[in-house]
C-alpha cells in the first residue's frame, strides 16, 4: 500500500492510494497525526473508508508531518559519497569508514511535505545550503536491542527524504545538527509505501537539480544494494540501548554527487528545484526560496 497524508476540505487526513493510483481512498481516523495513527494500530484491521479524493486535486503533506521525536539520520553511507567528502566532513574519520555508522539527528520541525517551499536562511546565518536524497525507513514495530536478524520485523514502510544541510554551518561545530535542523529542512513524502511492496536492499536513488532560469541536472544516481551498513545493521544500531518506538524514522544516507562535493561546490539558491525519485516509492519535489523574497 502507498499511505498518504493529506489537507482535505480543511483537516488533515490519512488513506491509501487506489490501485490505480489516481485516487485517495480516505480513512476513517484521526488524520491529526499524519500516517502515525495507522502505524500504532500494528496488526489490528485497516480503518473503514469513509470517502474518497482524486489524486491530481490533493494537497499532499509529508506522510508523518509532525514526527513525534527526532529523525534518525545515517552519515556516509555510500562509498562514493564517503570518498567525495573525505577531505571535508568525513576528514576526522576518514580511515574509519566501515566501523560504526556515523548517527545524527534533525528536529520534528525541519518535515515539510511534498511541493512546500525549503526556506533558506539569511547569508548571514548560512550561504552553503545543500540536499541529500534519501532512503528513509519508518519503524512499525519497536524494541530495544534490536537483532540485525530481526530487524526487517521492525519495519513499517519507506519513504523519501531530503536531508537538506546548511554545510558552513556543519563544519563549524563538532557536531552535526545544528547544521541538518533548520526549519523545512527535511522534504518527506510523497507517502509511505508499506514494507511488504518494496524491496529496499536494493533500489535505485536519483536526483535532480534545476538551477533558478536553467536546465534540470542529474546530481545523483546510486542504487541501495551500494550502502555500506544495510538497513537491518542500521536498525541494530539504533536500537543499541534506546527503544525505537513505532512511527520512528530512519534515514540511510545520501549517494555521491552533492554540491558539496562538486569542483567548485555548487550551492542550492533562490528558485532551484530538487527533485528526488526511487523507484518503487515515487517523486519527491521541492522548490528552495530566499527567506523574505
Amino acid at each position: 500500500m502507498r499511505i498518504a497524508t493529506l489537507e482535505h476540505q480543511g483537516r488533515r487526513r490519512v488513506g491509501r492510494l487506489t490501485n490505480d493510483g489516481r485516487s485517495i481512498d480516505l480513512f476513517a481516523i484521526d488524520g491529526t497525526r499524519g500516517a502515525l495513527a495507522l502505524i500504532e494500530r500494528g496488526n489490528a484491521a485497516l480503518p473503514a473508508i469513509d470517502g474518497q479524493v482524486a489524486l491530481a486535486g490533493a494537497r499532499l503533506l509529508a506522510p508523518l508531518p509532525q514526527p513525534r521525536r527526532n529523525l534518525w539520520c545515517v552519515g556516509r553511507n555510500y562509498h562514493a559519497h564517503a570518498k567525495e567528502l573525505r577531505e571535508t566532513v568525513f576528514k576526522d574519520n576518514a580511515a574509519d569508514v566501515q566501523s560504526w555508522p556515523i548517527v545524527f539527528t534533525k528536529v520534528p520541525e525541519t518535515v515539510i511535505g511534498p511541493d512546500a517551499d525549503v526556506q533558506l536562511p539569511g547569508a548571514a546565518v548560512s550561504s552553503q545550503i545543500d540536499y541529500e536524497a534519501e532512503l528513509t525507513l519508518v519503524i512499525g514495530q519497536g524494541g530495544r536491542n534490536i537483532a540485525r536478524a530481526d530487524a526487517l520485523k521492525h519495519v513499517w514502510g519507506y519513504t523519501i527524504v531530503n536531508d537538506v544541510t546548511a554545510r558552513d554551518v556543519q563544519m563549524r561545530h563538532a557536531q552535526w545538527d545544528l547544521g541538518k535542523s533548520f526549519d523545512t529542512f527535511c522534504p518527506m513524502g510523497p507517502w509511505i509505501v508499506t514494507a511488504d511492496e518494496l524491496d529496499a536492499s536494493d533500489t535505485r536513488v536519483r536526483c535532480w537539480v534545476t538551477p533558478n532560469g536553467g536546465s534540470e541536472e542529474l546530481r545523483q544516481d546510486a542504487r541501495t544494494s551500494d550502502l555500506i551498513f544495510d538497513i537491518p545493521t542500521l536498525i541494530e544500531t539504533c536500537s543499541r540501548g534506546i527503544t525505537l518506538l513505532p512511527g520512528d524514522i530512519i534515514a540511510t544516507g545520501t549517494a555521491a554527487g552533492v554540491g558539496m562535493g562538486m569542483k567548485p561546490p555548487r550551492w542550492l539558491g533562490h528558485g532551484d528545484v530538487v527533485r528526488i525519485e526511487i523507484d518503487g516509492i515515487g517523486t519527491l519535489q521541492n522548490r528552495f526560496v530566499q527567506e523574505g523574497a
